[in-house]
Order: structure tokens, then sequence, then C-alpha cells
């Protein structure tokens, strides 16, 4: 059975191991380049010296429109693909291949069992689809750990500052990519003992996967641990973004959150009864004759408060893990209605 299941998986393992090759000795090439870049720029000593914003500023300068900066693009994107392309190629296909083909009777019909036979291919390749991606991830965060190290060190909102909990670099290391691709070559096989079509099965298999990843940091991961909150006076002196709607119209305030690395999932600020502040401006903030500084003291006569609801970095490893552990149990769970659905149903 593990002889067939290779016969079958060849092609595929092929493909995947020359585009990890070919990726492989991409960085590889490039990669001396980026830390030698790394190292003039002063950055790993900055903190000794006290210049890491000029340090950031140079390793950001000579990062900027090279080979370097595209494939730091291209890596994220290549991950956060990658466990889409399983479930299209690996997962929808391998069950209905052979319904297509009527092989299924003759593999039934011999001595090895449906479960056993579903065992070993969700087995094997649903083992080598999380090694992919776990290898390929590995491969992505050793070559650009030179830009991690110097997003760390770089001041907020700037270019090269970088947010591990942010949700469009989140997915792209750590451990969620195994689990990501865990679900996806779940969610194909399931799809394909569903819709028993190939090129269906692999249409719902990417709408489903692209839905969940739109779903998962939108509106589950923020409240897999208990947000934090902050409640503190608004700083008017402080950096402070302002927008006005007419004269008498609404006044927006949004301060600046100081809490570096935190994934803020919301910034309001709010009268002294807890209400949202919404105007209308103070007559010295509307008025265009007014200096500014008679803006900034009607708006602390207000006392409002500023409240803040955010993730700490030092959540990292633990959304990490959480979320790993959902899409690997996800993926059971699916590989245990396939069980199920073939051994009740005919489906040849």
């Amino acid at each position: 059975m593990l002889w067939l299941t290779w016969r079958q998986f060849r092609a595929q393992t092929i493909v995947a191991a020359g585009g990890l090759t070919v990726l492989a000795v991409l960085l590889a090439v490039t990669g001396p380049h980026l830390a030698s870049l790394y190292a003039s720029s002063g950055v790993p000593d900055c903190q000794a010296h006290g210049d890491c914003a000029r340090a950031t500023a140079s390793f950001a300068s000579g990062l900027h429109g090279s080979i370097s900066e595209v494939l730091a693009f291209v890596g994220i994107a290549v991950v956060y693909g990658a466990p889409a392309g399983i479930g299209l190629f690996w997962g929808a296909p391998l069950i209905t291949r052979e319904l297509e083909a009527g092989t299924l009777r003759l593999a039934w019909s011999q001595s090895v069992t449906r479960t056993r036979w579903l065992a070993v291919k969700l087995g094997l390749i649903g083992l080598a689809a999380m090694a992919t991606a776990g290898l390929l991830t590995l491969m992505v965060t050793w070559w650009a750990a030179p830009i991690y190290r110097a997003g760390q060190q770089a001041a907020p909102d700037t270019s090269l500052s970088l947010n591990w909990l942010d949700p469009n670099l989140f997915g792209a290391h750590g451990l969620a990519p195994v689990g990501y691709a865990a679900f996806a070559f779940a969610l194909g096989v399931t799809a394909g003992v569903l819709i028993r079509r190939t090129l269906p099965a692999m249409a719902v298999t990417l709408a489903v996967f692209a839905l969940v990843q739109l779903v998962m940091p939108l509106w589950v991961r923020p409240h897999l641990i208990t947000p934090m909150r902050a409640d503190a006076a608004l700083n008017v002196n402080g950096n402070l973004t302002t927008e006005m709607t007419g004269a008498g119209g609404q006044m927006i305030l949004v301060g600046a959150v100081d809490r570096p690395g935190a994934w803020v999932l919301s910034n309001q600020t709010v009268t002294p009864a807890g209400r949202p502040f919404t105007g209308p401006p103070p007559q010295a903030c509307a008025s265009q004759t007014a200096p500014p500084q008679a803006c900034t003291a009607s708006l602390a006569r207000l006392h409002l408060r500023q409240v803040v609801t955010y993730q700490p970095a030092s959540r990292y490893w633990a959304f990490q893990w959480y979320e790993t552990a959902i899409f690997v149990i996800l993926a059971l769970a699916l590989a245990g209605f396939c069980f199920w659905r073939l051994r009740r149903r005919r489906l040849g």
C-alpha cells in the first residue's frame, strides 16, 4: 500500500521537491548579501551606540529596490500560498482521481480495506504536506532573519517596523503554516469525497480555504485570548490625529498607541461618561484664526480618555500554538468525516 501511494503521489513529490530546491538555491545565493547589508548598516550594535534610528534607516535604504526586498515579499506570498496549493493539487484530486478513473472498485476488491486504504493515503500525504509547509517556512524565516531583527529595532510607523501579530505577517511564520497545510489538505480531500469531480472540488477547496483565512484573523484570532484593555487620559499634547467635518459637525480624535509590537484591536477616544467622543469640536478647534495652543487647551478641558484594546507582543507564540492546534483539529475532524463517508456510502 505504501508503494502504491508513493507511485500515485510521486509527481506531486517531484514538483514540490523541485520547487523547494529552486527556492533554497535562490535564498542561499542572495542570503549572504542581505546578511552583509545588515552587518554594515550598524544595526547589530545600534543599541550600544544609541543610534538605532540611523542604523535601521541605513539598512532600509540599502534594502529598498533591491532583489532582497522583492524576495522578502515573494517569500511571504509563497508561504501563504503553499497551503492553498496543497489543498488544490494534493487534497482535492486524491479521491476524485480514482473515482473518475473507476479504480476504487479494483482497490477495494483486494485485501486492502477502505479504512486502511484511506488511512495510508491521508497519513502519508498529510504528513508530507505538513513537512513541506514547515520546511518552506523555516527556509524563508532563516533567510529573512536580518530583516526581522532590524525591524525589531526600527521606530514604530516606519517602513521597516514589523509587528509579528499583524494579520498580514502572522500566518507567514512560526507554526501556523503547518496547521494551514494540514487543514487545506484535509479540506481538499473532503471536497473530493463529497463532490466526486476534480475541478469542482478544487474550486470549492480554494473558496472555502480563502474564506477561512479571512474569518480567522478578523473574527476568531482576536478572541482566542482575552484582549488587554488600557484606559488612560488622552494626551492632547502628543501625536494626535484629528479629523473634523464642518464647523459644527463631528470631530474624531485618535491618540497614538505606545505599545511596541502590540496588535491594536480598537483605539477609541471617549468622554468622561464613557461614550465615544464625536464632537462637536470646541470653538477654538473649529476656528480658522485661533492658534493651535487654544485648540489643545480646549481639548484638555474636555477631560477625554483613550481606551485601547490590544493583544501584547508577548502573546505571539501562544497565538501560534492555539491557531495551529485549531487547524490540526479541524483537519482531523475532516479526515474522520472522510472515513465515515467512505465506509457508509457507495462512491463508485
